[in-house]
């Protein structure tokens, strides 16, 4: 597939059962509610984006806000809002299809997340890497952050998980 192939766009709320296929695809080890997604849309819907192409349908998507640096939301939880205090942009999920995988698509992404937080006036973009993507991250900007207050909240992922920050 090619790079031009794939558009990322706003995620719409008819997205979300194409979102809970690649989610169960590409992170069975994570699984998380619609309600998860369905909130995180309305919370904050400039962070949340869906790759499509005009053949295939949804090839994947990205879901992103604010929040508190050094902290993560659980797995599979609600929101209910976005803390007053929230300083730094998190991706909370970044899922593409094999397809899409080595398009760019991924790295497009990372580019249009950075705009939002600027835009949103945060200086740091934080995550949790999963699934050995550690690499990834490193290559577009974002540095290992361990703090001990994160360390219960990595282990309800799995070995590999990492927190993860980048400087704006």
């Amino acid at each position: 597939m090619t790079a031009t192939a794939l558009l990322w766009r706003p995620m719409a709320p008819a997205d979300l059962p194409g979102v809970m296929s690649v989610a169960a695809e590409v992170h069975p080890g994570f699984p998380e509610d619609e309600a998860v997604f369905a909130e995180r849309l309305v919370l904050s819907p400039a962070g949340c984006l869906s790759l499509v192409d005009a053949d295939s349908g949804l090839a994947g998507y990205v879901v992103s806000h604010p929040w508190p640096l050094l902290q993560a939301p659980a797995l599979n939880s609600l929101l209910g809002a976005i803390p007053p205090d929230a300083d730094a942009y998190y991706i909370h999920d970044l899922a593409l299809l094999p397809r899409a995988q080595g398009s760019g698509a991924a790295s497009r992404v990372v580019a249009l997340l950075e705009e939002e937080a600027r835009r949103a006036a945060l200086r740091r973009m934080a995550l949790i890497a999963v699934n050995r993507s550690a690499g990834f991250w490193q290559r577009h900007g974002f540095r290992l952050t361990h703090d001990a207050s994160l360390d219960r909240k990595l282990a309800s992922y799995d070995d590999d998980a990492r927190y993860m920050t980048r400087e704006l």
